[in-house]
């Protein structure tokens, strides 16, 4: 029975010690400095080299980007650095 026990609490232990399951993740980012129609492209392509980036969407016209992310391997912070290096500051729309 002690040995059926220490079985049980190995198990636990490795079910508890498991990653959480990633999560797929929608933000809306303002992008104010976008001033000419090649902006966009700019942005959107910044942003698909971040890993875990699914989708993302550019609006020259609503200067944003809405982008489907992998939260395992991407964040808010990732995705506002890539459209910061492009030249483009962003901030978290809520």
């Amino acid at each position: 029975m002690k040995i059926l026990s220490l079985v049980a609490v190995i198990a636990l232990g490795a079910i508890s010690a498991a990653p959480a399951l990633a999560e797929t993740k929608t933000v809306r980012l303002s992008v104010p400095g976008m001033t000419c129609a090649a902006c966009p492209i700019t942005v959107k392509t910044a942003l698909a080299k971040v890993q875990g980036v699914e989708k993302a969407e550019v609006s020259f016209e609503k200067k944003e980007a809405i982008v489907v992310y992998d939260d395992a391997k991407a964040n808010v912070e990732k995705l506002k650095d890539a459209i910061k290096n492009a030249g483009y500051p962003a901030t978290e729309k809520r």
